[in-house]
């Protein structure tokens, strides 16, 4: 193997969702060149079709102030604007999000039934678990499902070029709960979906909750070879 082929493999499998981030700030022209980077994503008939904003200071925190007040608020949508989970969940589906998520609780001393335990964290997460930077991802509301497979994509070289940087991250599905703040806050249009926020800093080593690391099925499990 290659010293070139060892490095993708050491960004790809060393990456995970960081949800403590250190204040340390990371220069804008890498963030530049990590977005450089991504943007060489595959696209069906190279329409690139994703949108991103990346977030300042003073935007920040109007949004994040508006993102925490609305975990209280009654105006908050009972549903994300797209659906990203099934509505029912089974089998094995519902045992590995189980699983992942009272990890990270036990590692947090978060208990079930804790409410307040819970909604701290989701506080975290709508500040983008104070990670320096701070992303929104959208994509135009009248495109197919192709075009949300090419930013998929785009978000993956986005996570896997900052890994190789020696930064961490953690692609956010929260935001889309909360899309009516996000708008209005980022001024995006209603012809685009926020499809989800990215943190993107240095990781706290101190944090419990950076210690999860969630299990992965054997590729036996989901391969099937056919001769």
């Amino acid at each position: 193997m290659t010293n070139a082929a060892e490095a993708v493999e050491h960004a790809i499998t060393s990456r995970r969702a960081i949800r403590a981030f250190l204040p340390d700030p990371v220069d804008p022209t890498l963030v530049r060149r990590l977005i450089e980077v991504a943007a060489q994503a595959p696209s069906g008939t190279n329409m690139q079709p994703w949108k991103l904003r990346v977030i300042g200071p003073q935007a920040r925190a109007r949004l994040e102030t508006a993102l925490v007040a609305a975990l209280d608020s009654p105006d908050v949508p009972a549903e994300e604007e797209y659906r990203y989970y099934p509505e029912t969940f089974r089998e094995p589906y519902l045992a590995r999000r189980r699983k992942v998520g009272w990890d990270l609780y036990g590692l947090l001393g978060v208990t079930r039934g804790d409410v307040a335990g819970m909604k701290r964290q989701s506080a975290a997460n709508l500040r983008f678990f104070g990670a320096p930077v701070a992303l929104m991802l959208t994509v135009d509301r009248d495109l197919e499902i192709g075009s949300w497979l090419d930013l998929g994509m785009f978000v993956q070289n986005l996570l896997i070029a900052a890994q190789g940087h020696g930064l961490q991250s953690c692609p956010q599905a929260i935001f889309a709960r909360f899309h009516p703040v996000v708008r209005r806050e980022l001024a995006i249009p209603e012809s685009e979906v926020v499809v989800c926020g990215i943190a993107i800093g240095h990781a706290d080593p101190d944090a419990p909750q950076n210690r999860l690391v969630p299990e992965r099925e054997p590729v036996e499990g989901f391969t099937t070879w056919l001769d």
